[in-house]
């Protein structure tokens, strides 16, 4: 368990937040303090009740010992023990938690792009089963998409199709997604009724602030160019399209879904911070080998990390060894949660581990 230094340490650093934010700090010293408050409330909240428990426990241990207590007494303390002793255990697991080193990400909206690989139409086709995956899924957590690209595959579904995901707690429940998605089932191109086996790759972006990224104008060339795809005559006679390449890193985005090219702009510099960002947090990631390799899956692009097995209904995914049934709940989006709280418990388990916690 944490030592009660660290614990005591923790509850003087919240008192001085406390005290410092009733002295009229100058506003940018507020906002600080207030963030700092918010973050720790939750944790100390825990210890605290931790700390009760504890008494509590202690209390009726003693009475346990005390050779006056009658049989009755002894039988209800023996009963109260039992819960206090799994609260305790339970309350000090969740203080552990509260301790792990935090993603500065994880309360970050999200760019989710999904591009179809390598299995052609059907790759498309399962790209779109993925994006519908997110959306449905997005809709029943209350999240926001709004669509900033798409290209749509021949016989349906998307060979890309990028999105913008807003809500709570985003990055944090999406950030395992990152990968190369498989499917094994019969297309609905295929007459011969044979298996193929189809990927698309899923990547998920924390979504950048200005303060993250520093974009200078002369870093960046911006071409524009007449839409292609659905959208009628105006699309094929205005140049509303935008193609923003970022000079210093080669980052290129391109953005063709409204009609309106300053839209189009926002959109695409939008995704660019997004992806700088990316690029700089997996520089960072890269130079920390021991972080890196206590990743659930390093969520490199190029990774397989999961299975959807539609002729036996199973979803696998290959980083923690997971199988479910599910396959039509999980591809509808309303058991995604059971796959993603998984992953997440494992990761956490995996950095208690590592810490010593």
């Amino acid at each position: 368990m944490i030592s009660a230094e660290k614990l005591d340490g923790l509850l003087s650093r919240f008192a001085e937040i406390e005290y410092r934010m009733t002295q009229n700090p100058d506003p940018t010293t507020y906002v600080k303090l207030s963030r700092d408050y918010a973050e720790l409330a939750p944790l100390v909240a825990r210890v605290l009740a931790l700390r009760k428990a504890e008494e509590e426990l202690a209390g009726v241990e003693a009475m346990l010992m005390d050779p006056a207590a009658d049989a009755e007494m002894r039988a209800l303390a023996e009963l109260e023990q039992a819960e206090l002793e799994d609260n305790v255990e339970a309350l000090q697991q969740q203080v552990r938690i509260g301790f792990l080193p935090r993603d500065t990400a994880d309360d970050r909206n999200v760019i989710l792009e999904v591009r179809a690989g390598t299995g052609g139409d059907e790759a498309a086709l399962f790209a779109g089963d993925l994006f519908r995956m997110y959306q449905r899924h997005a809709q029943l957590k209350g999240w926001k998409v709004e669509v900033l690209s798409a290209s749509e595959g021949e016989v349906g579904g998307f060979k890309e199709v990028i999105a913008s995901v807003s809500g709570d707690q985003i990055f944090a429940r999406l950030k395992f997604e990152s990968g190369v998605h498989r499917v094994q089932r019969v297309p609905e191109t295929e007459s011969g009724g044979r298996i193929h086996t189809s990927a698309a790759t899923v990547a998920v972006l924390p979504q950048a602030e200005d303060v993250d990224v520093a974009i200078n104008d002369g870093d960046l060339r911006i071409d524009t160019f007449r839409a292609s795809g659905a959208g009628g005559q105006h699309v094929n006679t205005t140049d509303s399209a935008v193609r923003i390449t970022h000079i210093p890193t080669g980052i290129v985005v391109a953005v063709q879904d409204e009609r309106s090219q300053h839209k189009n702009k926002a959109k695409a510099l939008q995704l660019l911070r997004a992806r700088i960002f990316d690029e700089e947090r997996a520089r960072l990631a890269s130079e920390r080998t021991e972080a890196r390799r206590l990743q659930v899956g390093s969520g490199d692009r190029s990774e397989r990390i999961r299975t959807y097995n539609f002729p036996q209904g199973r979803v696998t995914d290959h980083r923690i060894g997971l199988t479910l049934y599910k396959l039509p709940e999980i591809i509808s989006g309303e058991a995604l949660d059971e796959v993603i709280d998984t992953l997440a418990m494992e990761h956490q388990a995996t950095l208690l581990a590592a810490e010593g916690l």
